[in-house]
């Protein structure tokens, strides 16, 4: 699991990459907003630890763009305890709020859960328009037609529909369908996601991929 840790207070960001370190977490670290979204462009999290308080975007605005655009969850880490703190915090779509001082054992066990809530929310079977999609029995269907989809192609498709109108990091699909161990050229990526454009396109899916600039794709619902 990869962890993106967002703080301005460098002592901070150490303590926490430490002991997430020690729990067998790969964490990334950026001191601003602007730096975990540059960060993002080439790499993917699981989860985000943000604070609230920092130069530029602050953490409110960065949680809105982390769960509504990348789809990633967010704890917030923070210096202010005020109920009114908590509301906008959760509001901005944060799945947790921890209030420094914190002690390590309780921000470990939140990450934990976090995590386990996102796993279970992947659903074993994914809708997006008129496609339908089950990781179990690896079956697509769209309109209702079963359609024979390779499995690299199932992989990257089954990842867009679950995080459907969300962007997916390149290195997630790429991670997905060829493992996290992947040293081939990106240009197979493009490959397989034209491969299924095509496919989608042939069967009347009321969906398309979109391709988002130097980040990745985005699968949205034709109107």
């Amino acid at each position: 699991m990869k962890i993106l840790v967002v703080d301005d207070d460098v002592n901070i960001q150490k303590l926490v990459t430490i002991h997430l370190n020690r729990e067998g977490y790969q964490v990334l670290r950026a001191h601003n907003a602007q730096e975990a979204l540059a960060l993002l462009e080439e790499q993917t999290a699981d989860l985000a630890v943000v604070d609230v308080m920092m130069p530029g975007m602050d953490g409110f605005e960065l949680t809105r763009l982390l769960t509504k655009d990348f789809g990633i969850p967010v704890i917030l880490l923070t210096a202010k305890g005020q109920l009114c703190d908590k509301e906008l915090g959760f509001l901005a779509g944060s799945e947790d709020y921890i209030v420094k001082p914190f002690e390590v054992k309780e921000l470990l066990f939140r990450v934990a859960v976090v995590l386990r809530r996102a796993e279970r929310a992947m659903e074993t079977v994914v809708k997006a328009g008129n496609l339908l999609m089950d990781r179990k029995s690896f079956e697509v269907e769209i309109d209702q037609e079963t359609i024979l989809f390779p499995l690299k192609e199932f992989e990257l498709l089954s990842l867009l529909s679950a995080r459907k109108n969300k962007i997916t990091q390149r290195a997630a699909l790429i991670e997905q369908a060829w493992g996290a161990d992947y040293e081939g050229s990106e240009q197979t990526l493009n490959t397989h996601i034209n491969r299924i454009r095509d496919r989608l396109k042939k069967y009347g899916a009321s969906v398309e991929i979109q391709t988002v600039r130097g980040i990745g794709y985005k699968l949205e619902e034709i109107k």
